[in-house]
């Protein structure tokens, strides 16, 4: 456990940042999960080969899904003495089933992946070590997303080409995506939990309040999680008509950050790498980007015409 005085030595212009280590800390890594026993079963899997000993714990927090899911995980965990199963069945959200993660332990750093992805075995090591080492408060991590052999359609060429840049999202919009993020339980009790309210953009607007209260944010290349590609054009799709309609929610609840409705916020394109790709391969990716942007903007508008409800009843971020 360690006592962040950060608030209590504030500038306008400098934060000085005093953290005193009273014991060692320890990690708890959750993962959210909806209707996936195939994905959670993977993650699960995965991280069973990471020794987890008693320095550490694994949360799976089932959001009510109506199949086989919570019989995988009970399934699943039955061998790692340190994890454990826990249900958010009021609330449909992710962010709030990893608020539900996040009250159900007192770990000092909580760690989160999704439920379809997998680590190597030193993908804590070297996260903790960098979070320590450069005393970080919340540190995103590096996401390779993968295409199985036989899905190697263009959409998933595609999706594994634009990827996530999440040291782009660090630098240039303040946050790392909640798939690969270590975060100091301290910053939790001061900033407070993810907004349940939010069917996507969670991450960033959590993101952005820690930057706004100051605390240390780091990237670590060498800690990479690996992330399966959407390899349908509707799978795609309907994951950025969800981000549409979470960049609607943003504005819908923080105006003074995001904007106000009707006018979708812009955003600064990201870079991706460069790739020497086929004529035809240019081509198909451009209309891809222009179907994706389609989306956000069908999302966007659905939204506008009727807000989702996740059945949070709260208004804004619930304390710890």
């Amino acid at each position: 456990m360690w006592i962040n005085l950060k608030r209590f030595f504030r500038t306008p212009s400098k934060i000085i940042v005093s953290r005193v280590v009273i014991s060692t800390t320890d990690t708890t890594i959750i993962v959210p999960v909806y209707n996936d026993p195939a994905g959670v079963a993977r993650t699960i899997d995965s991280l069973s080969q990471c020794q987890l000993n008693d320095q550490w714990a694994l949360t799976v927090v089932d959001n009510g899904s109506t199949d086989e899911t919570a019989a995988t995980i009970r399934c699943h965990t039955s061998g790692i003495n340190t994890a454990c199963y826990i249900s958010e069945n009021e609330i449909q959200s992710s962010y709030a089933a990893r608020n539900t993660g996040i009250r159900n332990t007192d770990a000092d750093v909580i760690a989160f992946l999704d439920a379809d992805m997998t680590v190597s075995d030193d993908y804590f090591d070297r996260a903790l070590t960098h979070l320590h080492e450069n005393d970080l408060d919340y540190l995103g991590c590096r996401v390779d997303l993968t295409v199985p052999d036989g899905e190697r359609t263009r959409t998933a060429r595609y999706n594994a080409h634009t990827g996530f840049p999440v040291e782009q999202y660090l630098a240039r919009h303040r946050y790392a995506p909640t798939c690969a993020l270590f975060v100091r339980r301290a910053v939790f009790a001061d900033v407070g939990l993810f907004d349940p309210r939010l069917i996507s953009g969670g991450d960033m607007e959590f993101g952005n309040r820690v930057d706004a209260a100051g605390y240390d944010m780091g990237y670590c290349a060498d800690a990479v999680v690996h992330h399966p590609v959407r390899s349908s054009f509707r799978s795609l799709y309907g994951k950025n008509v969800r981000v549409g309609r979470g960049h609607c929610q943003l504005q819908r609840y923080y105006p003074d950050r995001y904007g106000e409705p009707p006018i979708p916020p812009r955003h600064e394109p990201l870079d991706t790498e460069p790739v020497d790709l086929p004529l035809d391969d240019r081509l198909a990716f451009g209309a891809l980007s222009t179907a994706m942007t389609a989306a956000r903007a069908s999302g966007y508008a659905r939204e506008l015409a009727s807000p989702s409800d996740t059945g949070a009843d709260v208004d804004g971020p619930p304390s710890l």
